[in-house]
């Protein structure tokens, strides 16, 4: 009975919109090219908490950019949605809830173009956020401006910008500030690039290229924050505690951190860190992304194929394995940190609120998953730590260096099976997964002895951008750790180090 009372509670709750949030009505300010997971819970959660602060007030309509799907159930909840956020805060696992009432309405590019472009005409509009994923921010001379809506999203932020600056005549007070958060190099240089070559693909005016230069700002940004989007498996759960339905909820951790790079200081009329917000402003993002990249996605990196081949499966799991953990904060802290240029506190505050983040208990991140392209991950993520660490102290970083052998153990295998490379733990298959050229190159090599396979792979330019056996020492650090976790064991061997 109990059990049926709890399905009849579900079945006749009531699905969250805005006459159940009393939603405020704000001036719209900023429209979003992107309706996903991560914005809702990233972008729009923040402008949510600045509004209720009083250090911005204003709404969003988010854009769909694509052909792809649709926003039926954005328009039943009339744009409400619930960001739960789950991890580790001041030592203990919590689990925040907010329901998110920042955005006024959700529009689609193609099935409704008019309303879509009647957006730019809006007085009070400021802002132009994105996220179209890492292939988003292209040119292709074959886009057009007659299409209703040109292909790819710089062409329709192009055709945007141009009917809002016709609309207001070229005011200067009427530009638009860029916030894209694609994960790739100087995204909004990128972006800001795109757009200047669709205006002369085009032949728009130079008058309006004129007001692009002077009236817009295009800001290069770094996000982080990870986001596990809707929690499909416990869905009814989650309804039973929120009491209401809500099919766009979206999870995510506590921590974030949004770094924004731009020549004209907009951080008065974006005050996102007056409201308490991890916002950073700066002149300079690259040292915050050098920061995420050589801590955060480098620890995973060095330490992953290790913690796999040690018997573990997920990443909290590594973090309560007290020879995995030791091994990775040796390695952030006594050879990743010495390498980078922020303040010596600033970085140890960072890599403390990663160990927290790895982890985090309502997160199981398969270390599998993260070794997807583990060899070209190694040489955006680890090398640069390994050769700093030379340079400064001329000498090898023993863990960086160990890492190395970690993963040619990894990858060792003799056989591709429907695009995999076949490892072997503890006498079970598991999955390689990288390029081809990669897979070939490790079944083709793996078997040989071990000194000939290090110094083959260290060798390969192609793989680490040069020649690796010329760092001194290498080659004969990463045999003898090889050689030690093929005798050993992996764990025997990653403990002698630490």
């Amino acid at each position: 009975m109990r059990g049926q009372r709890r399905m009849e509670d579900i079945d006749n709750m009531e699905i969250l919109n805005k006459s159940k949030t009393g939603r405020k009505e704000r001036p719209i300010k900023v429209v979003q090219f992107g309706e996903g997971n991560f914005l809702r819970a990233f972008v729009d959660y923040m402008i949510d908490i600045a509004n209720e602060k009083g250090t911005f007030d204003g709404d969003i309509v988010l854009i769909k950019p694509i052909e792809f799907g649709n926003l039926d159930m954005f328009h039943k909840q009339d744009c409400q949605y619930t960001v739960s956020l789950r991890g580790n805060v001041d030592g203990e696992g919590k689990i925040i809830n907010r329901v998110v009432t920042s955005v006024a309405d959700a529009v689609d590019t193609f099935n409704e173009y008019e309303k879509y472009m009647s957006l730019a005409e809006i007085d009070t509009l400021r802002f132009v956020v994105s996220n179209t994923t890492e292939a988003g921010i292209v040119f292709d001379d074959t886009d057009k401006f007659e299409l209703n809506p040109p292909k790819t999203f710089p062409g329709k932020l192009t055709k945007f910008l141009y009917h809002r600056f016709e609309t207001f005549k070229g005011d200067l007070s009427k530009g638009l500030v860029m916030l894209p958060v694609e994960l790739i190099d100087d995204n909004g240089i990128m972006l800001k690039k795109c757009v200047m070559q669709f205006i002369d693909l085009w032949g728009l005016s130079a008058e309006f290229k004129k007001w692009v230069e002077d009236a817009c700002i295009f800001t290069a940004t770094l996000v982080d924050r990870i986001v596990t989007g809707y929690p499909r498996a416990t869905e009814q759960e989650e309804w039973e505690k929120l009491g209401y339905e809500d099919h766009i909820m979206v999870t995510g951790e506590p921590f974030a951190l949004w770094v924004i790079e731009s020549d004209k200081d907009i951080s008065k009329e974006f005050d996102l860190p007056g409201a308490g917000l991890p916002v950073v402003f700066t002149d300079d993002h690259h040292p915050y992304k050098q920061r995420k990249v050589r801590i955060l996605n480098g620890a995973h990196t060095s330490f992953v194929l290790a913690s796999w081949l040690c018997g573990n499966d997920i990443v909290r799991q590594s973090m309560e394995d007290e020879d995995i953990r030791n091994f990775m904060n040796k390695t952030i802290f006594d050879e990743v940190i010495p390498t980078l240029t922020l303040p010596e506190d600033e970085l140890k505050a960072f890599a403390g609120e990663v160990v927290n983040r790895f982890n985090n208990p309502y997160v199981d991140h398969a270390l599998l998953a993260i070794s997807l392209n583990s060899v070209s991950k190694w040489r955006a993520r680890c090398l640069p730590s390994l050769l700093g660490y030379v340079d400064k102290f001329g000498k090898l970083p023993a863990h960086m260096t160990f890492s190395i052998a970690a993963l040619m153990a990894f990858y060792t295998g003799t056989e591709i099976r429907d695009g995999a490379l076949i490892g072997h733990r503890d006498g079970q298959e598991y999955n390689v997964k990288d390029d081809m050229p990669v897979l070939e190159f490790f079944r083709d090599n793996s078997g040989k002895d071990t000194r000939s396979f290090v110094t083959a792979y260290l060798g390969r330019e192609d793989f680490h951008g040069q020649d690796l056996n010329k760092v001194p020492g290498l080659t004969d650090a990463v045999t003898a750790y090889l050689d030690d976790i093929k005798t050993n064991g992996m764990r025997a061997a990653l403990c002698r180090i630490s």
